[in-house]
């Protein structure tokens, strides 16, 4: 087996720790919101997809009902799907194998992935396991911190674990940036996330982004 470029295990390490340590700001949330410790481990556990169950802990703690909670994680886990088309072609797995892959493919996983594509495929595999396990394992680990010292964490906010998962997306992105165009498509596509975000529930507005980048893509072609 070949050796993982250093920077390939920096960028997943750094991805998933700070992503995983932001599970603190979701076990206290869910927390707050009326379930138990149990209840948000077994959350993080299985569902494992921090979106997702920000969306249904936000729907329960505003007063919504379950299915709505129910429908608004599915809505933003529907893109969990995409990613794993986009995988599957690279990661070649079967069995129990790829019953792993499906549960830690996540935005983390993918985009630590597909920013590995000049270091060769090898670098892409060993960047999708290493983030994904990473995420599942801290992620998991600090939810049942947060969930469990809820009541002495007061407001996740004041600890900057807000701006946890945007930074590291950041620190992930900006180097893909190479061209002027590309910069365009960016700069756009957080515009328009940030003119949907007072209509859209959250979580919405970064999918509906999306829209911009296929369209760019579109007029490009």
């Amino acid at each position: 087996m070949t050796r993982a470029p250093s920077a390939t295990v920096r960028d997943a390490l750094s991805v998933s720790l700070t992503v995983g340590f932001y599970g603190v700001a979701f076990g206290a949330a869910s927390v707050a919101a009326g379930f138990s410790v149990l209840q948000s481990c077994l959350f993080s556990l299985l569902t494992f997809t921090g979106a997702s169950q920000f969306a249904a802990v936000g729907v329960v703690a505003s007063g919504g009902a379950g299915l709505s909670a129910i429908a608004a994680a599915a809505m933003l886990g529907t893109r969990n799907a995409l990613y794993g088309i986009q995988m599957a072609p690279l990661l070649k797995v079967k069995g129990l194998k790829r019953a792993a892959a499906a549960q830690i493919t996540i935005d983390e996983s993918t985009g630590v992935a597909l920013a590995q594509a000049s270091r060769g495929t090898e670098a892409m595999r060993f960047g999708f396991w290493l983030t994904g396990t990473g995420v599942f394992i801290f992620w998991n680990v600090f939810t049942f911190l947060g969930a469990y010292g809820a009541k002495s964490l007061g407001n996740p906010a004041s600890w900057g674990l807000d701006a946890a998962v945007p930074a590291a997306f950041l620190g992930l992105v900006w180097p893909r940036l190479e061209t002027t165009f590309l910069r365009i498509v960016a700069a756009s596509a957080m515009v328009f996330a940030l003119l949907v975000t007072p209509w859209l529930p959250a979580g919405l507005p970064i999918i509906a982004s999306a829209l911009v980048a296929v369209t760019f893509g579109w007029r490009e072609r």
